[in-house]
């Protein structure tokens, strides 16, 4: 019956707010488990992947604190009442958490208190640089926008430098780091221009201090990655002052 009332009866946008509704009522208790909350939002970080474990590890410390929360990619494609999965998911698992994103495609019916989507490009580094202006400093940054290597290299450059000390920045679905329709490659296994090799590259960052080259300059990178996890399809870099001294080199050999 209630099936028949929502197919004939009410508009996308009642349709939407009434499951919504009837998703927080099953959500309720479960607000602990990012497994369990994230099937009941129907979001692929669970099922379609196996994320969630991975992210409840990583979150958990942020769980009761008053966070700003960034995923690029609302899903749904062009449908405007569509997606906006994951971003609910977030919302429930971070009861104190303002929750923002962006998407190419018009996504504001989705809007809700706690949730702000902005449309655009994710590499449009004017638009990225209005949304921190708006947002604030962010305590998490999530990538599962376009896929495309040379966007999630891009949109990593400009919105890294714009998370807060202590934050981490998420990479989803690396396997696109393999597929020559975006980019990737799976021939040549080095190629620098994938994903995959660039945040492998980074991991240089952790060891700068080890490095014996007296001409040798401190990047950015060197001086703000202090932790990288890569598992599949996925990876997380955590942000803080990496300026542990080595134990045997000194200031690079100079």
């Amino acid at each position: 019956m209630i099936k028949k009332v929502l197919k004939n009866k009410l508009s996308k946008k009642s349709k939407r707010l009434f499951r919504n509704l009837l998703d927080d009522i099953r959500a309720i208790g479960s607000g602990n488990n990012l497994d369990k909350i994230g099937r009941i939002y129907r979001t692929d970080k669970i099922g379609g992947h196996f994320y969630t474990q991975h992210y409840q590890l990583h979150f958990k410390k942020f769980k009761f604190k008053k966070i700003n929360l960034l995923e690029i990619g609302v899903g749904g494609y062009d449908n405007p009442f569509a997606g906006g999965n994951s971003l609910r998911m977030w919302k429930k698992y971070f009861p104190f958490s303002k929750i923002f994103s962006v998407d190419i495609y018009d996504k504001s019916p989705l809007e809700e208190r706690r949730i702000k989507i902005f449309k655009g490009s994710q590499v449009d580094e004017s638009l990225l640089t209005n949304i921190i202006e708006e947002t604030g400093e962010l305590d998490i940054i999530i990538d599962d926008g376009s896929h495309i290597n040379e966007h999630v290299i891009e949109t990593f450059k400009m919105l890294f430098p714009k998370l807060k000390k202590g934050g981490i920045y998420v990479i989803e679905d690396t396997q696109t780091s393999y597929w020559k329709s975006y980019g990737g490659d799976s021939v040549n296994l080095s190629n620098p221009n994938t994903m995959m090799n660039f945040f492998k590259s980074l991991t240089d960052c952790l060891n700068h201090k080890e490095i014996i080259n007296p001409n040798y300059e401190q990047t950015y990178y060197d001086r703000n990655i202090i932790s990288m996890h890569f598992y599949h399809n996925l990876i997380f870099i955590y942000k803080g002052d990496n300026n542990e001294e080595s134990n045997s080199v000194i200031n690079n050999g100079r």
